[in-house]
């Protein structure tokens, strides 16, 4: 899920455009936020989830950006930070609180800290209360706030494990949050009902724990009776984000391909560039699966030699053609067929399949070998 959204902010007489983007986690609920400033390219990335750094590194590479920062909201409990697994591929760098206890990060945060990413940059507000170690990141020019678990839509993070306090947590949303401008925009940590953004004035006003007339030891009483199950990975999550979320020991087995040097696009398609299928060809590795018809097999562009040619309309009834212990490569004249291709492949079990980035097109332009070409 993704919710892109852009503005522009004056800061003197410069415009800069911000790039923002909302990513979501279903397993865990977990907002992931993505600013960058567009001049520059320079990101940060706020609460990212391991299992989710695929995704993440492929739309910062698909929207030309560099990774700077990734920014935690607090320790989690609930899915493990992909800031060590982003610091491993991309070479950002990890900023958390000081108060949380964690350790590898390059930067401990305390309260009126910035982090910036090219011109622009976040504010730190300490927001303890869910966790010793919560931090709210203001934006700039105030219009966006990212509270983590402090605030919620129409609710609020829990105290009852974790170093947790309502008396604390009360506090912190109403001088540090809630003092910000009414039309400021929250952007929390998680929801478990698909809403995805609110703003202070909204909070301030109808938050059923928070806000309005409710007092210190209203808050405190409602807090005092959710009891609510501990979250389901308290045990691996906890220890992990300790860590910065880099796994236990030195051995780390990685999930991406090794039989190819391939990327995955932030749809979550495998892609191969030209010159990196070229030198799997030479040596003999890899199955192409031609997807276009007979004409145009047989046409212009020409087809990349040993290739099998099954049309995309066929494909489900001839994949018997293909072997599916081998790598397979789809092939169409731009890319866009032969991405439906491997969809289609890894619904019927095939392991180890790619896209040729641009297909025969870019092949051809990149001095890619071709039979029957029409030169």
């Amino acid at each position: 899920m993704t919710q892109p959204l852009a503005l522009t902010a004056r800061h003197g007489d410069d415009l800069r455009m911000l790039i923002f983007r909302q990513l979501f986690d279903a397993t865990s609920s977990t907002y992931t936020y993505l600013l960058a400033d567009r001049g520059s390219g320079q990101a940060v990335l706020i609460d990212p989830v391991f299992e989710q750094v695929r995704r993440d590194a492929a739309l910062l590479g698909e929207l030309d950006l560099k990774l700077a920062w990734t920014l935690d909201t607090h320790v989690h409990a609930d899915h493990v930070t992909g800031a060590w697994l982003l610091r491993e591929r991309l070479g950002c760098r990890i900023a958390l609180a000081r108060a949380g206890g964690a350790e590898g990060a390059d930067r401990l945060l305390e309260h009126g800290d910035r982090v910036e990413f090219g011109p622009r940059w976040l504010g730190v507000r300490a927001t303890p209360g869910h966790t010793d170690g919560c931090l709210t990141y203001v934006l700039d020019d105030e219009t966006r706030a990212f509270t983590g678990d402090c605030l919620l839509i129409r609710g609020c993070g829990r105290t009852d494990f974790q170093q947790g306090d309502s008396r604390e947590l009360y506090a912190s949303v109403r001088q540090q949050i809630f003092t910000l401008p009414g039309t400021c925009l929250v952007y929390p940590a998680h929801d478990y009902n698909g809403l995805t953004v609110t703003s202070i004035d909204e909070e301030r006003r109808y938050n059923p724990r928070l806000g309005g007339e409710v007092s210190e030891d209203d808050f405190a009483g409602h807090m005092r009776n959710l009891n609510l199950p501990h979250p389901k990975k308290l045990d691996i999550a906890v220890p992990a984000n300790l860590r910065c979320g880099r796994p236990e020991g030195s051995a780390w087995a990685s999930s991406e391909p090794s039989w190819a040097r391939v990327r995955s696009t932030f749809g979550g398609l495998w892609e191969i560039e030209p010159h990196a299928l070229g030198e799997i060809l030479r040596a003999g590795q890899v199955q192409i699966l031609d997807v276009r018809e007979p004409d145009e097999f047989s046409g212009p562009l020409g087809h990349i030699p040993n290739a099998v040619l099954i049309p995309l309309g066929g494909l489900n009834d001839g994949l018997a053609q293909l072997d599916r212990e081998r790598p397979v490569v789809a092939v169409c004249r731009s890319g866009s067929r032969s991405a439906r291709a491997v969809v289609m492949l890894q619904q019927a079990g095939f392991k180890q399949v790619a896209n040729l980035a641009g297909g025969m097109l870019r092949w051809r332009v990149e001095g890619g070998a071709v039979e029957n070409a029409l030169e």
